[in-house]
């Protein structure tokens, strides 16, 4: 008889007797260290990060590629550049085989940080660290030179690229149309579109919503309505992003029904409605001071179980602020993180900001507290509301406290609204001989 369930090969048990002889087994006293990996994730100063690797080689541990790569990293996002090529200098003189995904993110980096020739020359320089260099690392560049409006240079590497062993995949194109729709370039976009098609390189739904979106903040809606037609035929479908597009066109002339309706309608065509597509709407009745028939939208995305995310919040706060409504703004922050939702710089700001706005420096300076534990450094215009609010309210030990954390992050405030405190407070000769006197040893 075959048994009813699979059965288990027969366990050895161990007695008394069978116990091994010898001293028992003593529990470390002492954890053992972290990972050299996770202690420089954990670090809040990069400028900590190369003491640390130097510390660690004297103990006598050997760094590897995910070393040195979290330096990197860490490094990098802190734009610690000269520190960054010392450690690709260290890399490549000890031929440590590095991984394209560390380039691909220097040269975001370097992007980001305007440090466009730097990136050009970092790819260039990639086969020297024994890495192969794809196309992976082709369209971050093609990327970073569009955004940093360098789109001459983007289109002569583009158009180079079958000499560097590339073939230009829908990305590639997708990013150069964009740089020319962003130049008002239509015409050269529309070849690029063709030329996708002769070389039997597919479009997608980016390729459209990249068309269509530029016919949309054009106002020119019926256009971008043709694109869509065309992708739709082409068995391309489109999704909530391309939706969106449309919505925010219809409002910015001032479609809003048409724009509802379109939300609703696009279900039927088979694409569920996404929060962008309500946040299009809860942003136009924003502009157009109409924050109290949000919730009506804000019940139907209830009902479809949809998380707000910080998005939709800094919506609903930035408008009951420019309303002067504080208080209820205030509530939003606080549902936001009970929701598990993580404010962000913005969201602080604009909370502070209402708060000055309506006069209610103590609150404001309750934000400003919540905003620095939570490591975002508010805009000097903030600060600088924040410390006048206070010092014209008589609070100035709080004044002294905001201006205290201005000079923790080397964040100056400026001699010309020193200038106007002392004026609105002494007024006459007497201010303007304390001004001058405050001011001499900057001259």
């Amino acid at each position: 008889m075959r048994p009813l369930f699979p059965l288990k090969p027969p366990q050895r048990y161990r007695t008394l007797r069978s116990r091994p002889k010898g001293p028992p087994k003593r529990t470390p006293k002492f954890r053992r260290p972290l990972p050299f990996v996770a202690v420089i994730k954990e670090l809040e100063n990069p400028n900590d990060a190369l003491n640390l690797l130097q510390e660690y080689q004297q103990r006598g541990y050997k760094h590897d590629y995910p070393s040195y790569s979290a330096i990197i990293y860490k490094l990098a996002r802190a734009q610690k550049f000269e520190a960054v090529d010392t450690l690709l200098y260290y890399i490549q003189r000890n031929d440590i085989r590095c991984r394209e995904s560390l380039f691909d993110a220097l040269i975001q980096h370097y992007g980001k940080a305007q440090l466009v020739e730097k990136a050009i020359d970092l790819f260039h320089r990639i086969p020297s660290f024994s890495c192969e260099r794809t196309r992976q690392s082709f369209n971050t560049l093609l990327n970073i030179l569009v955004d940093n409006n360098r789109l001459a240079d983007a289109k002569n590497f583009f158009n180079r690229s079958s000499k560097m062993g590339f073939r230009p995949n829908s990305i590639s194109f997708n990013i150069i149309i964009k740089g020319c729709l962003e130049k008002g370039e239509l015409n050269e976009a529309c070849k690029l579109f063709d030329e996708m098609l002769q070389k039997e390189v597919q479009p997608t739904v980016v390729t459209y919503n990249t068309l269509i979106g530029f016919f949309c903040r054009n106002g020119e809606f019926d256009k971008a309505m043709d694109f869509l037609e065309i992708m739709t035929q082409k068995k391309i479908w489109p999704n909530a992003v391309t939706y969106a597009l449309l919505m925010g066109c219809l409002c910015s002339l001032g479609k809003y029904k048409e724009a509802k309706k379109t939300m609703f309608d696009m279900e039927y065509r088979g694409c569920k409605p996404g929060i962008i597509n309500f946040g299009i709407l809860i942003n136009d009745l924003g502009k157009r001071g109409r924050i109290d028939e949000t919730k009506s939208l804000l019940l139907e995305m209830k009902k479809r179980r949809f998380k707000l995310d910080v998005v939709v919040y800094n919506m609903l706060i930035n408008y009951l602020c420019k309303e002067n409504k504080p208080a209820e703004a205030y509530k939003v922050l606080v549902k936001m993180q009970v929701e598990g939702c993580e404010p962000n710089a913005a969201t602080y700001r604009m909370m502070v900001d209402g708060f000055c706005r309506a006069g209610n420096f103590e609150n404001g300076l309750r934000v400003l507290n919540a905003m620095l534990n939570s490591k975002h450094v508010p805009r000097l215009e903030t600060f600088c509301c924040l410390v006048e609010g206070l010092l014209d309210c008589r609070k100035m030990h709080d004044a002294c406290f905001v201006l205290g954390e201005m000079e923790k992050r080397k964040v100056r405030f400026p001699l010309e609204n020193w200038e106007a405190l002392i004026m609105d407070s002494c007024g006459g000769t007497a201010g303007v001989n304390l001004v001058n006197e405050l001011i001499d040893p900057f001259k």
